[in-house]
C-alpha cells in the first residue's frame, strides 16, 4: 500500500520484506508461519485463518486507539481502516506514540498510517476521510471507537448490528478505563477456553438415575458442570462406548454424574474419558440496553462496588462534554461537583453513589483530560484481545462491560484533590499526564533511574511507556537497557519496536534507538551484558 511506497520507508522497507517467507496454506489463506509462531501456539491454524479473513475500522487514533490498532495489526487481520477527523496536539504526546511534534496540526490518522503500516506487510491499512455512514460501516466485520460520544457510538453500534457487525468502544480519562463489548444477538463461541481437551481413565460407573462416573484416584478430571465427554473401551456397560457426547455435572475432583444409567449393563472394568468441546452461543445486549442494564466482569474484587460507580461517572463525562463542548478541568471543583450531580440524577445513581463516591468522581473529573501511556496500554491489551475473540470466534469475550481504575496512582491516594498550580498546564509534551498526577510527581518520574533487564515483547512495552510518561528524561533521570539478545523474524509479531531491517541486531541497541524517536528528551544506554556476578560491578 501507499504507506509503503513513501520515500522515507518505502525502498529499505521494501528491500527487508523481500526476503523469502516461511508459508503454510491451505489453499485458502496464507500464513507465514516464521512471523506468527508463537501467536499460532495460542490460536491454531484455524482461529488465525478467520482473523485473516477480518476487517477492522478504527474511530479516533489517541493514545488509546492507537495501542488497540498497533496490537491487531501485529496480530495480522485481513485490513485495517483508519477513521479520525481530529488534528494531534501537544497533549497527545503524552500517549500516542507515533505522532511527532512536527505533526502538531496535522490529521492523526494521515500521520499515524505509515507508522501503522511498518508493522505488518500482511495487513494493508489506509485511511476513511469521509462520513461515517451505515452503508460504509456495513463493510467492515469489526469496529473499534475511542474518543468519540455515547450518542454517535449509539449511532454505529446500531449500524453493526443491523449488518452483523462486531462492536467494541473503549476509552480511558486519567487513570480510569472503560471497555464495552457488543457481539451481537447470537455470537458463536467455538472454543471457549483454548485449551487441550481433556481425558483420563474410569475406574467405575454406578446404574443409577444419574449414574456417577468415577476416575482414578491419581487422575483429576478436570471438568466443569455443563461440559461435554465421550467414553471408549468401557467393559460391561458398553452402550457408553458411542460417538455421542453427554452433558455431565460435577460432583468432586474425581467423580461426576452423567443421564440414566440403569437401563445399561453393569459396568466390569476399564475405558477412557474424552471431553468434547462444544460450541456456545452467547446473547449480547446493544449499548443503548447495556447502557440501562450493565453486565460487568468484575476487574479488582477490591473494590467490587466500583464498576457501578465508574459506569454512571463515565455517563456523567459524556453528558457533561454534550453540554460543554469539552472534558471537566483538572482541580476544578465546580466541574467535579457538576459530574457528582449527573451522575446522581441518572437511573440507579441515588442508590450506587454512596460514601467514597464523590472523591472518585472528583477524581474521575480532575484527570478527564488526561491520557496516560500505560492506562491506554493496559485497555489497549484488553480491547485488542476482544478483537481477536471477534474475529476467530476463540475464547470467551467480554460480556460486556469492564471498568478498571488505578486510583492509588494519585498522591495521597487521591484522598485530596490536587491544587491548580499542580495540573495547569506548562505547554510541555507531558502536560496531559501532570493534568493527572500533578507536576511534582512529573519532575519525580524525570529523576528517576532505571535499569530494564530485557527488550522482549514486555520490554518494549514497557521502554515505550516509560518514553512517554518522560521516565528518566528529567536532568538526573537515565535508563538503561540490557539484553544480550539479537533480533528474530518471530520477534516482529510481538515486540513492536522492531522492524524487519532489524533482524540479526540487537535488541537493546534498536529498541534504545526506537524510544528516542518516540521522546528524543529519553535519556537510554542501551547494552548486551548479561546480568549475573560476572557483570555486577
Amino acid at each position: 500500500h501507499e504507506a509503503m511506497r513513501s520515500p522515507e520507508t518505502g525502498p529499505f522497507f521494501a528491500d527487508a520484506m523481500a526476503e523469502p517467507m516461511d508459508m503454510e496454506t491451505d489453499g485458502h489463506a496464507k500464513i507465514d508461519e516464521a512471523l506468527y509462531s508463537r501467536q499460532l501456539y495460542v490460536l491454531g491454524h484455524e482461529a488465525m485463518r478467520k482473523m485473516m479473513a477480518s476487517s477492522v475500522l478504527f474511530v479516533g487514533l489517541g493514545g488509546l486507539g492507537v495501542e488497540i490498532a498497533k496490537n491487531v495489526v501485529l496480530g495480522g487481520v485481513k485490513s485495517v481502516t483508519l477513521y479520525d477527523k481530529e488534528v494531534a496536539t501537544l497533549s497527545d504526546l503524552s500517549a500516542q506514540f507515533f505522532l511527532r511534534e512536527e505533526d502538531i496540526g496535522k490529521s492523526r490518522a494521515t500521520a499515524t498510517l505509515p507508522h501503522l503500516a511498518e508493522l505488518n506487510q500482511y495487513v494493508p491499512i489506509k485511511e476513511h476521510t469521509g462520513e461515517l455512514s451505515a452503508e460504509f460501516l456495513s463493510t467492515f466485520g469489526i469496529v473499534v471507537a475511542t474518543g468519540i460520544s455515547l450518542s454517535e457510538a449509539t449511532r454505529i453500534n446500531e449500524a453493526c448490528r443491523k449488518t452483523g457487525g462486531r462492536f467494541i468502544m473503549c476509552s480511558t480519562h486519567g487513570l480510569f478505563g472503560s471497555l464495552f463489548c457488543d457481539f451481537g444477538d447470537d455470537f458463536v463461541v467455538v472454543d471457549s477456553n483454548g485449551e487441550e481437551p481433556v481425558s483420563g481413565m474410569v475406574a467405575s460407573v454406578s446404574q443409577d438415575e444419574q449414574g456417577v462416573v468415577t476416575m482414578h484416584d491419581e487422575t483429576r478430571h478436570g471438568l466443569e458442570d455443563g461440559d461435554h465427554v465421550s467414553f471408549t473401551e468401557v467393559c460391561g456397560m458398553t452402550e457408553l462406548n458411542s460417538t455421542d457426547s453427554r452433558p455431565i455435572k460435577v460432583l468432586g475432583p474425581y467423580s461426576f454424574s452423567i443421564e440414566d444409567t440403569r437401563g445399561y449393563g453393569a459396568y466390569t472394568s476399564g475405558g477412557y474419558m474424552h471431553q468434547v468441546k462444544q460450541k456456545m452461543t452467547v446473547h449480547f445486549k446493544p449499548l443503548s440496553a447495556s447502557l440501562v442494564e450493565p453486565e460487568f466482569l468484575i476487574s479488582d474484587f477490591a473494590k467490587f462496588e466500583r464498576p457501578m460507580q465508574l459506569h454512571l461517572g463515565f455517563q456523567a463525562l459524556d453528558a457533561f462534554r454534550a453540554a460543554h463542548g469539552e472534558l471537566p478541568a483538572p482541580s476544578n471543583a465546580a466541574h467535579a461537583a457538576e459530574i457528582l450531580a449527573l451522575a446522581k440524577a441518572l437511573p440507579g445513581g441515588g442508590e450506587a453513589l454512596g460514601e467514597g463516591s464523590e472523591r472518585l468522581l472528583r477524581n474521575l473529573a480532575s484527570g478527564a483530560r488526561g491520557e496516560l501511556a500505560p492506562m491506554c496500554a493496559v485497555f489497549g491489551g484488553f480491547a485488542a484481545q476482544e478483537v481477536m475473540k471477534a474475529a476467530s470466534g476463540k475464547f470467551m469475550p467480554l460480556k460486556q462491560w469492564m471498568y478498571f481504575d488505578a486510583e492509588e496512582c494519585l498522591e495521597g491516594d487521591g484522598k485530596e484533590a490536587l491544587p491548580a498550580s499542580e495540573t495547569e498546564p506548562r505547554g510541555t509534551r507531558y502536560d496531559a499526564q501532570a493534568a493527572v498526577l500533578g507536576w511534582s510527581t512529573q519532575e519525580k518520574l524525570g529523576a528517576l533511574r532505571y535499569l530494564l533487564v530485557g527488550a522482549g515483547a514486555i520490554g518494549c512495552e514497557m521502554l515505550k511507556c516509560w518514553a512517554m510518561m518522560g521516565l528518566g528524561a528529567g536532568p538526573a533521570g537515565h535508563i538503561t537497557v540490557t539484553d544480550p539478545d539479537t533480533i528474530e523474524k518471530s520477534n516482529l509479531n510481538r515486540q513492536f519496536l522492531f522492524r524487519p531491517w532489524d533482524v540479526t541486531k540487537p535488541k537493546s541497541v534498536c529498541a534504545a534507538q526506537a524510544i528516542q524517536q518516540m521522546n528524543p528528551a529519553t535519556k537510554v544506554e542501551a547494552r548486551l551484558d548479561r546480568v549475573g556476578a560476572e557483570t555486577e560491578e
